[in-house]
């Protein structure tokens, strides 16, 4: 599959796309644009956004077609060897996994607009990109010639995002003969000299944790609004990052680090460590398990806890954004009705939009807590010699390094066999069932000298003792990774 995708008109903030489809050797072909996009799962029907379709052969004549779902077309091809489809998607959204074109910026992603063929996601994809000569673009994919990419196939091709202008900046470090790009689209002048020692710090300390680093090269492509915004998305080898607003204050740069720690260890965790049910992605239709508590807890969880070990954030920094956690969870759906897993596979249905009271509970901020409970109760059991890393690297070794899926029960099977303990009271109580975490929670954090308290407001907040012995274990809880076993 080829595609060529331009703007004539980018005030209108629509794209034309032109998908050639060759060696066709069927009577009837089924075309299909994705229903939603990984990383977040829900269904967002982006064919709501095509404003004109038509489908010709290689010579201009049109062949017919029908469309027959909401996003899925069958397609006569009257024996032509090359099917040409042709569209306008409409493009006006600057969040991290959307579109969006104007006179001086061109943000892709291609899985809201690139259709595929049935039974031909494993071939090799081309995209030629329209674009004046003077835009740079920002994209983890290969790039044959100027503004044309190529995709080993179609999975491949909607893992990768591009930001292109004229004004785009760039930054690069290297840790471990891996190349990271820092690429930087907004009305902000970068601390170039601050932003790349940060990021090759907690790069580093993420390598260190997990043995390697999946990739040979990574992208951070970031968006810079005038407004307040916080939202990213992962891929193969690069992440989405919009941000606002472009003030360079400390808490903008705070939020910088926070978002993108968080993306960089979905690397790991989410592309290559991903849930058998996600295996492969099917783009059509809602894809529901139940593990998510996995992919956007346990990465949540470490995202921060990288930034502390790798001197970016004082311990001051880190207690800040757990109590931030903590208030997200304690103070808005602490006693939730739903466990983890039941709201995992609910994302589908209610997951990123308001929910009837005390139904469900958040995958990232509760899932993030469990992710504490499980790593200081082994830690507890054996004096810092294992803990959740080592469910990490166990999960990168078995599945994701191999790139098989894992189930629930291999998750659960790799902690107890970390723990070398039953751990049936942490899965019962903290994943499975929906009693609210406090005393759990406060029973693992004890052990560091901090507290979880609730105010007679109903607001929550952490406390630090003073305990000279929990100090000495709140700091290897903080520092330096333990080695592999």
């Amino acid at each position: 599959m080829h595609y060529r995708v331009g703007s004539e008109r980018p005030w209108s903030h629509f794209i034309e796309v032109e998908a050639r489809v060759e060696n066709v050797a069927v009577p009837h072909l089924e075309i299909q644009l994705p229903a939603w996009r990984p990383g977040r799962y829900e269904l967002q029907n982006f064919a709501k956004n095509i404003q004109k379709f038509a489908v010709s052969n290689a010579e201009g004549e049109p062949l017919p077609f029908r469309k027959i779902t909401k996003d899925r077309w069958l397609i006569d091809t009257q024996n032509a060897p090359t099917v040409v489809v042709k569209y306008n998607y409409y493009a006006h959204k600057k969040d991290a996994g959307s579109s969006f074109v104007d006179e001086t910026l061109f943000y892709l992603n291609p899985v809201n607009l690139c259709v595929y063929a049935e039974g031909r996601l494993h071939e090799p994809c081309t995209l030629q990109l329209a674009l004046p000569e003077n835009y740079t673009v920002a994209c983890g994919l290969p790039q044959t010639t100027k503004h044309t990419f190529e995709a080993r196939d179609y999975y491949a091709l909607v893992d990768s995002p591009l930001v292109a202008s004229a004004t785009i900046q760039c930054g690069h470090y290297e840790v471990d003969s891996v190349r990271f790009y820092v690429w930087i689209e907004g009305q902000i002048t970068p601390n170039w000299e601050r932003i790349l020692a940060n990021f090759r710090a907690f790069t580093a300390v993420q390598i260190q944790t997990m043995g390697e680093f999946p990739e040979a090269e990574y992208h951070f492509i970031n968006l810079i609004l005038t407004e307040a915004f916080y939202h990213g998305v992962e891929h193969r080898n690069s992440t989405v990052v919009v941000l606002g607003p472009n003030d360079n204050s400390e808490g903008f740069h705070v939020d910088l680090l926070g978002v993108s720690s968080h993306e960089l260890f979905h690397a790991w965790n989410a592309i290559r460590i991903r849930p058998q049910e996600l295996m492969p992605y099917d783009f059509t239709r809602e894809n529901y398990f139940p593990t998510c508590f996995v992919v956007e807890g346990l990465t949540t969880y470490y995202g921060d806890l990288f930034l502390k070990r790798a001197g970016v954030f004082s311990e001051a920094d880190y207690l800040k954004e757990l109590e931030v956690y903590c208030k997200r969870h304690f103070e808005h759906n602490g006693r939730a009705a739903q466990s983890l897993t039941e709201s995992s596979f609910d994302l589908w249905l209610d997951g990123y939009s308001q929910a009837i009271p005390d139904r469900k509970v958040s995958v990232y901020h509760k899932g993030a807590l469990v992710a504490l409970i499980l790593d200081l109760t082994i830690r507890k059991m054996h004096a810092h010699k294992r803990s959740i890393d080592d469910v990490a690297r166990t999960l990168w070794q078995h599945f994701g390094k191999p790139f098989v899926g894992y189930s629930y029960q291999n998750y659960v099977d790799i902690a107890q066999q970390t723990a070398q303990q039953n751990l049936d009271w942490y899965f019962e109580e903290c994943i499975l069932g929906h009693e609210p975490l406090e005393n759990r929670l406060n029973e693992a954090l004890a052990w560091v000298g901090l507290a979880l308290v609730r105010l007679p407001n109903g607001a929550v907040q952490i406390n630090k003792a003073d305990d000279a012995a929990a100090a000495v274990e709140r700091a290897k809880w903080l520092g330096a990774t333990a080695p592999p076993l």
